[in-house]
């Protein structure tokens, strides 16, 4: 009870909570893309993009300000979307099962997607032995989903967690893209053990 009360405190005492509503956007997760797309650049007018773990909807609407009319955002969770850009086409379920993946992939229209974003973690129990190992399935599945839609010279933009499994997996990354970087953006809390990982230049596959 009383780390929900810290919690509760924290959260509305937060200015990147109380800028989010000022500016309209649907969590504060937004300024962390914000300050990732100020320093690298990732989205270009006219990007097809695919978020994982969309909701409650502030990466969509950080995109849809780069992409332009022209562009696409084909968004995914499990919960439903509160905000929706003009250019979103939303999908709702889990990306581990193969309908939704079939719904994706025709909601790309044959097309590739030019970059993957996704924020999306486990429900995360306190306990690091729990919940390291979901974080890195759910890497996984945004690995594997980027060998079947990414086109080559994309980027993928997730968020992990640092801790056992994690540099293993990012051999892996390591493998499939010409240059991985490392992004803690100031939204990202500096007591939380995230980060951003930042993969640039697909090679097409991966091993």
């Amino acid at each position: 009870m009383a780390n929900s009360r810290a919690w509760i405190r924290r959260h509305l005492t937060d200015p990147f909570v109380k800028e989010a509503k000022r500016q309209g956007y649907a969590s504060r997760a937004a300024f962390k893309l914000l300050a990732i797309q100020q320093k690298d650049k990732i989205f270009k007018s006219g990007m097809t993009v695919i978020d994982l773990g969309a909701a409650p909807g502030g990466w969509s609407q950080v995109a849809s300000q780069f992409i332009g009319d022209n562009g696409h955002i084909i968004a995914l969770d499990l919960l439903p979307m509160e905000i929706m850009p003009a250019q979103v086409t939303f999908i709702q379920g889990d990306f581990n099962e193969q309908v939704t993946l079939d719904q994706l992939l025709l909601a790309l229209k044959g097309k590739k997607a030019d970059v993957i974003i996704s924020d999306i973690a486990p429900n995360l129990s306190g306990q690091s032995s729990i919940d390291l190992p979901r974080s890195i399935h759910l890497l996984e599945l945004a690995l594997d989903c980027a060998g079947k839609i990414l086109k080559p010279g994309g980027t993928l933009l997730f968020k992990a967690f640092q801790g056992q499994g994690l540099e293993e997996f990012l051999r892996s990354v390591k493998s499939a893209f010409t240059r991985v970087k490392y992004r803690k953006p100031d939204a990202s809390r500096s007591e939380s053990k995230e980060l951003y990982v930042l993969a640039i230049g697909f090679r097409g596959s991966y091993t």
